[in-house]
Protein backbone atom coordinates (compact mmCIF):
# COMPACT_ATOMS: atom_id res chain seq x y z
CA UNK A 1 0.00 0.00 0.00
CA UNK A 2 1.24 3.48 -0.85
CA UNK A 3 0.74 6.02 1.92
CA UNK A 4 -0.06 9.71 1.96
CA UNK A 5 0.37 12.22 4.75
CA UNK A 6 -3.36 11.86 5.43
CA UNK A 7 -3.37 8.11 6.10
CA UNK A 8 0.17 7.19 7.16
CA UNK A 9 -0.31 7.74 10.89
CA UNK A 10 -3.43 5.53 10.95
CA UNK A 11 -1.61 2.63 9.29
CA UNK A 12 -0.74 -0.72 10.92
CA UNK A 13 2.85 -0.38 9.74
CA UNK A 14 3.36 2.94 11.55
CA UNK A 15 1.56 1.73 14.68
CA UNK A 16 3.76 -1.39 14.92
CA UNK A 17 6.94 0.57 14.20
CA UNK A 18 6.12 3.25 16.79
CA UNK A 19 5.48 0.65 19.54
CA UNK A 20 8.80 -1.05 18.80
CA UNK A 21 10.72 2.25 18.99
CA UNK A 22 9.06 3.17 22.31
CA UNK A 23 9.74 -0.29 23.80
CA UNK A 24 13.39 -0.24 22.72
CA UNK A 25 14.05 3.18 24.27
CA UNK A 26 12.70 2.57 27.76
CA UNK A 27 15.33 3.30 30.37
CA UNK A 28 16.27 1.00 33.26
CA UNK A 29 13.29 2.25 35.27
CA UNK A 30 10.93 1.48 32.40
CA UNK A 31 10.42 5.18 31.61
CA UNK A 32 10.35 7.00 28.28
CA UNK A 33 12.69 10.02 28.31
CA UNK A 34 11.92 12.99 26.08
CA UNK A 35 14.77 13.42 23.62
CA UNK A 36 14.17 17.19 23.51
CA UNK A 37 13.85 18.33 27.13
CA UNK A 38 15.40 15.17 28.68
CA UNK A 39 12.56 14.79 31.21
CA UNK A 40 10.47 11.63 31.62
CA UNK A 41 7.18 11.39 29.71
CA UNK A 42 4.71 10.41 32.42
CA UNK A 43 1.55 9.92 30.35
CA UNK A 44 1.59 7.35 27.55
CA UNK A 45 -0.64 9.49 25.33
CA UNK A 46 1.92 12.30 25.59
CA UNK A 47 4.59 10.35 23.65
CA UNK A 48 5.08 11.70 20.13
CA UNK A 49 7.35 9.90 17.66
CA UNK A 50 8.82 12.87 15.80
CA UNK A 51 10.48 12.52 12.39
CA UNK A 52 13.77 14.45 12.35
CA UNK A 53 13.68 14.66 8.57
CA UNK A 54 10.21 15.95 7.86
CA UNK A 55 7.82 13.63 6.07
CA UNK A 56 6.46 14.83 2.74
CA UNK A 57 4.26 13.33 0.05
CA UNK A 58 7.46 12.63 -1.89
CA UNK A 59 9.34 10.68 0.82
CA UNK A 60 6.62 9.14 2.96
CA UNK A 61 6.84 5.80 1.15
CA UNK A 62 10.62 5.69 1.55
CA UNK A 63 11.00 3.43 4.60
CA UNK A 64 14.58 4.65 5.15
CA UNK A 65 12.95 7.95 6.15
CA UNK A 66 9.43 7.17 7.40
CA UNK A 67 10.28 3.91 9.23
CA UNK A 68 13.89 4.55 10.17
CA UNK A 69 14.48 4.55 13.97
CA UNK A 70 17.45 6.86 13.46
CA UNK A 71 15.03 9.42 12.01
CA UNK A 72 12.80 9.30 15.10
CA UNK A 73 12.91 11.24 18.36
CA UNK A 74 10.48 10.42 21.18
CA UNK A 75 9.30 13.70 22.68
CA UNK A 76 6.57 15.26 24.80
CA UNK A 77 3.68 16.64 22.79
CA UNK A 78 4.50 20.17 23.93
CA UNK A 79 8.14 19.65 22.92
CA UNK A 80 6.97 18.36 19.54
CA UNK A 81 5.05 21.59 19.01
CA UNK A 82 8.14 23.62 19.95
CA UNK A 83 10.22 21.69 17.41
CA UNK A 84 7.71 22.31 14.64
CA UNK A 85 7.53 26.02 15.36
CA UNK A 86 11.31 26.40 15.83
CA UNK A 87 12.22 24.73 12.55
CA UNK A 88 9.11 25.93 10.67
CA UNK A 89 7.91 22.52 9.55
CA UNK A 90 5.38 22.83 6.74
CA UNK A 91 3.21 19.79 7.47
CA UNK A 92 0.03 20.51 9.40
CA UNK A 93 -0.63 18.12 12.29
CA UNK A 94 -4.17 17.21 13.35
CA UNK A 95 -5.09 15.49 16.60
CA UNK A 96 -8.44 14.08 17.72
CA UNK A 97 -8.37 14.45 21.51
CA UNK A 98 -11.12 12.33 23.04
CA UNK A 99 -12.30 10.88 26.33
CA UNK A 100 -15.04 11.05 28.93
CA UNK A 101 -16.42 14.33 30.27
CA UNK A 102 -14.04 15.47 33.05
CA UNK A 103 -11.21 13.26 31.79
CA UNK A 104 -9.01 16.33 31.27
CA UNK A 105 -9.17 16.86 27.49
CA UNK A 106 -9.30 20.65 27.56
CA UNK A 107 -6.64 20.89 30.26
CA UNK A 108 -4.29 18.75 28.19
CA UNK A 109 -4.81 20.76 25.00
CA UNK A 110 -4.38 24.04 26.88
CA UNK A 111 -1.13 22.67 28.28
CA UNK A 112 0.40 21.72 24.91
CA UNK A 113 -1.08 24.12 22.35
CA UNK A 114 0.86 27.04 20.92
CA UNK A 115 -0.23 30.46 19.77
CA UNK A 116 -1.87 30.15 16.37
CA UNK A 117 -2.98 26.52 16.80
CA UNK A 118 -6.55 25.74 15.74
CA UNK A 119 -8.78 24.30 18.48
CA UNK A 120 -12.23 22.91 17.65
CA UNK A 121 -14.22 22.43 20.85
CA UNK A 122 -18.02 22.43 21.02
CA UNK A 123 -18.16 24.09 24.45
CA UNK A 124 -16.03 26.97 23.12
CA UNK A 125 -18.28 27.32 20.08
CA UNK A 126 -21.47 27.31 22.18
CA UNK A 127 -20.11 30.03 24.44
CA UNK A 128 -18.92 32.13 21.51
CA UNK A 129 -22.17 31.86 19.54
CA UNK A 130 -24.55 32.37 22.46
CA UNK A 131 -22.64 34.81 24.65
CA UNK A 132 -24.04 32.85 27.60
CA UNK A 133 -22.11 31.39 30.49
CA UNK A 134 -20.03 28.33 29.66
CA UNK A 135 -22.06 25.10 29.55
CA UNK A 136 -25.37 26.95 29.13
CA UNK A 137 -26.75 25.61 25.83
CA UNK A 138 -30.00 26.82 24.31
CA UNK A 139 -31.25 24.22 21.85
CA UNK A 140 -32.54 26.93 19.51
CA UNK A 141 -28.94 27.58 18.50
CA UNK A 142 -28.13 23.96 17.60
CA UNK A 143 -28.08 24.49 13.83
CA UNK A 144 -25.82 27.54 14.12
CA UNK A 145 -23.38 25.85 16.48
CA UNK A 146 -23.05 22.74 14.31
CA UNK A 147 -22.63 24.89 11.20
CA UNK A 148 -19.68 26.70 12.84
CA UNK A 149 -18.14 23.37 13.85
CA UNK A 150 -18.53 21.96 10.33
CA UNK A 151 -16.90 25.07 8.84
CA UNK A 152 -13.89 24.65 11.15
CA UNK A 153 -13.65 20.94 10.30
CA UNK A 154 -13.64 21.88 6.61
CA UNK A 155 -10.74 24.25 7.32
CA UNK A 156 -8.88 21.29 8.78
CA UNK A 157 -9.86 18.87 6.02
CA UNK A 158 -8.74 21.20 3.24
CA UNK A 159 -5.83 22.67 5.28
CA UNK A 160 -7.12 26.24 5.05
CA UNK A 161 -5.23 28.88 7.00
CA UNK A 162 -1.69 29.24 8.32
CA UNK A 163 -2.10 27.14 11.45
CA UNK A 164 0.47 24.41 12.12
CA UNK A 165 -1.44 22.18 14.54
CA UNK A 166 -5.17 21.56 14.98
CA UNK A 167 -6.90 19.91 17.92
CA UNK A 168 -10.43 18.49 17.73
CA UNK A 169 -11.77 17.98 21.25
CA UNK A 170 -14.76 15.79 22.04
CA UNK A 171 -16.13 12.72 23.78
CA UNK A 172 -16.25 10.44 20.72
CA UNK A 173 -16.95 7.19 22.62
CA UNK A 174 -17.71 5.22 19.43
CA UNK A 175 -14.75 3.80 17.55
CA UNK A 176 -16.61 4.09 14.24
CA UNK A 177 -16.95 7.86 14.60
CA UNK A 178 -13.34 8.28 15.66
CA UNK A 179 -12.04 6.23 12.75
CA UNK A 180 -14.24 8.13 10.29
CA UNK A 181 -12.99 11.52 11.49
CA UNK A 182 -9.35 10.44 11.51
CA UNK A 183 -9.71 9.01 8.01
CA UNK A 184 -11.46 12.08 6.60
CA UNK A 185 -9.21 14.66 8.30
CA UNK A 186 -5.89 12.81 8.39
CA UNK A 187 -5.85 13.03 12.18
CA UNK A 188 -4.08 11.08 14.92
CA UNK A 189 -5.94 9.99 18.04
CA UNK A 190 -5.02 11.03 21.57
CA UNK A 191 -7.09 9.18 24.19
CA UNK A 192 -7.22 11.02 27.51
CA UNK A 193 -7.70 8.02 29.72
CA UNK A 194 -9.44 8.38 33.06
CA UNK A 195 -11.53 6.16 35.31
CA UNK A 196 -15.22 6.72 35.94
CA UNK A 197 -14.43 7.35 39.61
CA UNK A 198 -11.91 10.08 38.73
CA UNK A 199 -14.38 11.81 36.41
CA UNK A 200 -17.19 11.75 38.97
CA UNK A 201 -14.84 13.08 41.65
CA UNK A 202 -13.82 15.98 39.39
CA UNK A 203 -17.49 16.73 38.71
CA UNK A 204 -18.17 16.80 42.46
CA UNK A 205 -15.33 19.30 42.93
CA UNK A 206 -16.26 21.63 40.06
CA UNK A 207 -17.81 25.01 40.78
CA UNK A 208 -19.73 25.69 37.57
CA UNK A 209 -23.23 24.73 36.45
CA UNK A 210 -22.28 21.28 35.23
CA UNK A 211 -22.82 19.99 38.75
CA UNK A 212 -26.50 20.94 38.54
CA UNK A 213 -27.09 20.20 34.86
CA UNK A 214 -27.01 16.41 34.74
CA UNK A 215 -23.34 15.91 33.85
CA UNK A 216 -23.17 12.81 36.03
CA UNK A 217 -25.44 11.17 33.46
CA UNK A 218 -23.17 12.35 30.62
CA UNK A 219 -20.20 10.67 32.32
CA UNK A 220 -22.07 7.42 32.93
CA UNK A 221 -23.44 7.40 29.37
CA UNK A 222 -19.94 7.90 27.91
CA UNK A 223 -18.50 4.91 29.77
CA UNK A 224 -21.50 2.78 28.78
CA UNK A 225 -21.08 3.64 25.06
CA UNK A 226 -17.28 3.63 24.91
CA UNK A 227 -15.69 1.20 22.47
CA UNK A 228 -11.92 0.87 23.03
CA UNK A 229 -9.31 1.03 20.28
CA UNK A 230 -8.71 -2.04 18.16
CA UNK A 231 -5.58 -4.11 18.74
CA UNK A 232 -3.81 -1.98 16.11
CA UNK A 233 -4.42 1.20 18.11
CA UNK A 234 -3.54 0.00 21.61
Amino acid sequence: MRYTLSNFYQSKDWDKFRKIVIAERLNEEGLTICEYCKKSIVRSYDIIAHHIEELTEENINDVTISMNPENIKLVHHVCHNKIHHKFQYNNKKIYLVYGSPFSGKNSYVNEIRNKGDLVVDMDNIWQCVSGAERYEKDGRLNACVFAVRDTLLDCIKYRKGKWTTAFIIGGYPLISERERLCRELGAEEIFIESTIEECLERLDMCEDKRKENGWEKFILDWFEKYTPPTERQI
